[in-house]
């Protein structure tokens, strides 16, 4: 059987839109003379839909969709395999089901419901989704085809130390006799991700003998960011076809021969030696996040608050790669403690990636907020509260002018920053996008690195390699209350990530254990801020948002366990 693995980025919503999409991937891989064009996901619908599922409306447009794909592929004489959302087909207390269609002739002639249905992490498909009761094979051009959706793939009990469920619909599928596994997948990036799904799917082709094809989503929605790399195997585990990562592509793959059609570059595995390239990858995703955010919100163009400071400068840069320099808007607002070198390298990244570049001072306004507050604030010490002043003039700046241009203002904030609480609330922290909000900033330097090589000197070797401050007092440095970033970005992630108590952590990162409780003390502290953010772009194993889902009310510290 030819296939072709047609990689995809729906609009969630958006259902003539992806319809469309779908019709014309099936015609051009008809004219490739394929039998079988395999598609996303839920690529009708989009991933995640998300509370969408419970309006009845929504559900009935899918179906008509996925009827109209079908009428308008009759008889172009490939068969189509994609994912949409329709009623359970059973009894169920969820309002939903993911399914996979097989289309041929004109007719729907195979519906397999997703069986495993992940409720952790960013994912609550068990809110939504009602469980398919078993596994089916369905025959088509000869063939006997085992058919799974995302998660069905990800519970091989040979490749994971501790499954997460009690079956397995691919052993379950072999067992009954198949000749191509298909996985439709919405599987999101992060950090190393292709490379541990390339693995998973070889070690399942070459324990069951039997070719096998993953097709993923590609693009932003909200929070995720999907990266396609897509792929098919043979029986043997060897790579027959590879999808470009981060971008619509279409890759064929043929059954009967060993022929390839290997899109875009290799994908690195965690702990190698080509970290760089998954840095690559990284800025790869921001990239597509962006601009796949301000364009299915009705946004053209952004705006970004210029400090003269890596996270500026890097989110700056991927706005352009994103939008285009014609639609960013890079605004400088100095204050009071601004140093003039910060104002130089601001303008300088600017001219460099060719943006509209304005410069707001600030020093006016906030002499005006100083006067106003004088009788109120009387005699009290100088603290965080002027500090914020300025924070909070230069959001109202930028909100003010994403109002009146209609442009979309991206915050700069870093992971690490926002882990602790060095943010401000309704200042920098004010905007529709956290680009970098799931970035360490040990990361955000390498992703700089990114950028220089591909806008040589963007970002200017003082921004580099000067001293982090968010420069709203005299001479403040971050380091005046955090730990420098090589030490609490490991300390980040082992309480963030990994759940470790701060007595684990200590003697991993090198740290005396008071001072990796502080800081955990201040993770927890600032839910009260990060629920209350704009939405940020996921990259790393766990994200806050929907990836952490934290009370802010509340007071369990595991000081020791």
């Amino acid at each position: 059987m030819k296939l072709a693995l047609a990689q995809l980025n729906p609009t969630v919503g958006d259902l003539t839109r992806n319809a469309d999409a779908i019709i014309a991937a099936v015609k051009r891989g008809a004219k490739a003379g394929v039998d079988l064009v395999v598609c996303p996901e839920l690529a009708v619908s989009g991933y995640p839909p998300r509370d969408l599922v419970e309006v009845p409306s929504y559900l009935a447009g899918n179906r008509r969709e996925l009827e109209r794909i079908a009428a308008e592929t009759a008889d172009c004489g490939a068969a189509v395999l994609t994912g949409y959302v329709d009623a359970p087909g059973q009894p169920a207390r969820q309002p939903s089901a993911n399914f996979a269609a097989l289309l041929d002739g004109g007719e729907i002639v195979f519906r397999q419901q997703k069986m495993l249905l992940p409720n952790y992490d960013v994912f609550d498909e068990w809110r939504y989704f009602a469980p398919a009761p078993n596994q089916q094979v369905v025959e088509l051009r000869g063939l006997r085809l085992g058919v799974t959706i995302c998660e069905d793939a990800w519970n091989d009990k040979q490749f994971w130390e501790r499954p997460n469920y009690d079956r397995d619909p691919v052993e379950e599928l072999a067992l009954e006799g198949v000749d191509l596994m298909i996985n439709i997948s919405a599987s999101p990036y992060h950090l190393y991700r292709r490379r541990l799904r390339l693995e998973m799917i070889r070690a399942a082709a070459r324990r069951h003998g039997t070719p096998f094809v993953m097709v993923n989503q590609v693009g932003g929605n909200d929070h995720l960011i999907f990266d396609g790399s897509s792929f098919a195997i043979d029986d043997a585990g060897e790579l027959r076809a590879r999808a470009c990562s981060f971008a619509e592509d279409l890759v064929l793959f043929d059954t009967a021969e060993n022929s390839s059609d290997l899109h875009g570059a290799e994908w690195p595995a965690e702990g190698g030696a080509d970290a760089a390239a998954e840095h690559e990858a990284v800025y790869d995703a921001l990239v597509l996040g962006v601009r796949d955010y301000v364009r299915k919100c009705g946004f053209r163009q952004a705006i970004v608050g210029l400090s003269g400071g890596i996270d500026s400068s890097l989110t700056v840069s991927v706005a352009v790669d994103a939008l285009g320099p014609e639609n960013v808007l890079g605004v400088s607002m100095p204050g009071p403690y601004s140093s003039e070198g910060s104002k130089t390298d601001a303008r300088h990244t600017a001219d460099k990636l060719a943006i509209r570049f304005e410069t707001l001072d600030i020093n006016e306004a906030y002499g005006v907020f100083e006067r106003k507050l004088a009788p109120i604030f009387g005699d009290l010490e100088r603290n965080v509260a002027e500090e914020n002043l300025q924070a909070r003039l230069r959001g109202n700046t930028l909100m003010a002018l994403s109002n009146k241009l209609g442009a979309l203002v991206l915050t700069t904030g870093n992971k690490s920053e926002t882990a602790v609480g060095y943010c401000t609330l309704y200042g920098d922290m004010a905007g529709g996008l956290a680009v970098l909000a799931d970035v360490p900033k040990t990361l955000v330097y390498e992703l700089c690195s990114v950028v220089n090589r591909r806008h040589p000197d963007a970002i200017s070797e003082s921004v580099m390699t000067k001293p982090p401050s968010a420069e709203l007092s005299p001479d403040q440095k971050d380091t005046d209350s955090l730990p420098p970033y090589e030490i609490l970005d490991p300390i980040l992630k082992g309480y963030v990530e990994e759940h470790k108590l701060p007595a684990e952590i200590a003697p991993e990162v090198g740290a005396e254990q008071a001072v990796v409780e502080r800081i955990a003390r201040m993770v927890d502290r600032n839910e009260y801020k990060r629920q209350q953010s704009a939405p940020g772009l996921r990259v790393t194993s766990k994200a806050f948002g929907m990836g952490r889902r934290f009370p802010i009310a509340q007071r369990y510290f595991p000081a020791n366990g």
